[in-house]
């Protein structure tokens, strides 16, 4: 890192997104060091949920209206995100209560179809992919249909033992449906938060640890074999306070050889439980697959809210950062759960009008600069102020820090005997990257 081949990205976020300007060389009076001698994991992406709410939003913006915005979200100018999720079936953010296959006790799935998903779902991932080639697709079931489950429904229950090799089909034919449509799916949950049936209010399911486990190894994984598909496999999908649950799981080396990695949410816990469970199973990959902004007063310029939260997931061994919905409407629609939740974007029904929230602007200091393949390096952390630092595929390095306080302040970013001087403005993010 040289003084001369410095090349800056300092973002001082507002409303009106993000300003470019130089890196001075002024003498800070914290130190942050780089040690690209001491690397971590390596970053798969970022990017949010299309859930059937959010495309049937994007969807109905008039066609050069979408072009911009895919463009802001994908396009190489934009935000680059190049991470998507899809919901199995109907989530909370759905036009409606739906599995592939509602038909009761149908287990040879002779009703089985993903048509609906070609009207909203599919059009929508096909043209973020035209933004975004290398696009990968994690996909997460809600609930499997309501009658392989105790009480008959999608919302809630428990998942029953006698259906598991129907249900593995089942989500194999779903894969299979969007391979054929020119979508395929790179990774797959067993099922969205396992320990939750959300009070029977929304598509959710309780998956006994037994259960996903057997579930994983003795069905999932010999049928996806048998396809020769190379679908990774992610377990848990819920809060990081349930990783003793992981924990306990992954003494089954069956399952450990079977998985690729386990995937956490931030709402119920903290981000310092993956590393705890990596410090247990050193050689599991971690993901975070779920967190999105609520509507309210600081929906526009809760950046460094998170830039914090991005920061302590990728700090704890996180691979990827993928948000909760992509875009949504102005009341937090379309929704049929119990929780109020906004779009990374938000998109006005009557005028299409588009409003970028606070995490949409956190997420692409990540996004633009941090490339897929990057490796996390050594950075020193500091009291009161956020950072992370990257190493990527073609030698640059990328340093977000996040300063969340309501004044400047001077800093210095030092790797070997080299050293740059930058100035925090208040409660901003600021993304540097290094020759």
């Amino acid at each position: 890192m040289k003084n001369a081949r410095v090349t800056t990205v300092a973002g001082v976020m507002d409303r009106e997104g993000i300003h470019e300007r130089p890196l001075s060389t002024m003498r800070g009076h914290d130190v942050i060091t780089i040690d690209p001698t001491k690397s971590f994991q390596s970053i798969l992406g970022f990017g949010a949920a299309f859930t059937e709410a959010a495309c049937y939003v994007l969807g109905q913006m008039p066609s050069d209206q979408q072009s911009w915005l895919f463009g802001q979200l994908f396009g190489n100018k934009g935000a680059k995100l190049n991470m998507g999720r899809l919901s199995v079936g109907a989530s909370d953010y759905s036009r409606a209560c739906f599995s592939y296959d509602d038909v009761v006790n149908d287990t040879s799935l002779e009703h089985f179809s993903t048509a609906r998903d070609e009207q909203w779902v599919i059009p929508m991932v096909r043209r973020a992919l035209e933004e975004a080639p290398s696009l990968f697709l994690l996909a997460s079931p809600w609930s499997p249909p309501g009658w392989m489950k105790t009480g008959g429904s999608m919302r809630g229950g428990w998942m029953r033992e006698e259906f598991l090799d129907v249900y593995a089909e089942y989500l194999v034919r779903y894969l299979d449906a969007y391979r054929t449509s020119g979508i395929p799916i790179q990774a797959l949950t067993v099922q969205n938060e396992v320990e939750t049936d959300q009070l029977g209010k929304m598509p959710a399911a309780y998956w006994h640890p037994d259960l996903e486990s057997r579930f994983v190894t003795q069905y999932l994984v010999p049928k996806l074999r048998t396809m020769d598909w190379r679908v990774m496999i992610w377990i848990l999908d819920h809060n990081y306070a349930m990783w003793p649950r992981v924990d306990w799981m992954l003494n089954d080396g069956h399952l450990r050889e079977a998985i690729d990695g386990v995937a956490f949410h931030g709402y119920q816990g903290e981000a310092s439980m993956m590393t705890l469970l990596r410090d247990r199973h050193p050689t599991i990959n971690v993901y975070w697959t779920e967190g999105g902004p609520d509507l309210g007063p600081g929906y526009l310029t809760d950046w460094c809210r998170w830039g914090e939260t991005f920061t302590g997931a990728l700090r704890n061994w996180a691979r990827c950062i993928v948000g909760w919905n992509l875009a949504l409407d102005e009341q937090g629609g379309p929704n049929i759960g119990p929780f109020s939740c906004a779009g990374m974007v938000t998109v006005q029904q009557e005028s299409h009008q588009v409003s970028f929230s606070g995490q949409y602007w956190a997420m692409r200091h990540f996004s633009s600069y941090v490339e897929r393949g990057a490796q996390r390096i050594e950075s020193t952390e500091l009291e009161g102020i956020a950072n992370v630092a990257f190493r990527n595929p073609n030698g640059d390095i990328v340093l977000v820090v996040t300063n969340s306080a309501r004044t400047g302040r001077d800093l210095q970013i030092q790797s070997g005997d080299h050293r740059v001087g930058v100035r925090l403005e208040p409660m901003s993010m600021t993304t540097m990257v290094f020759d």
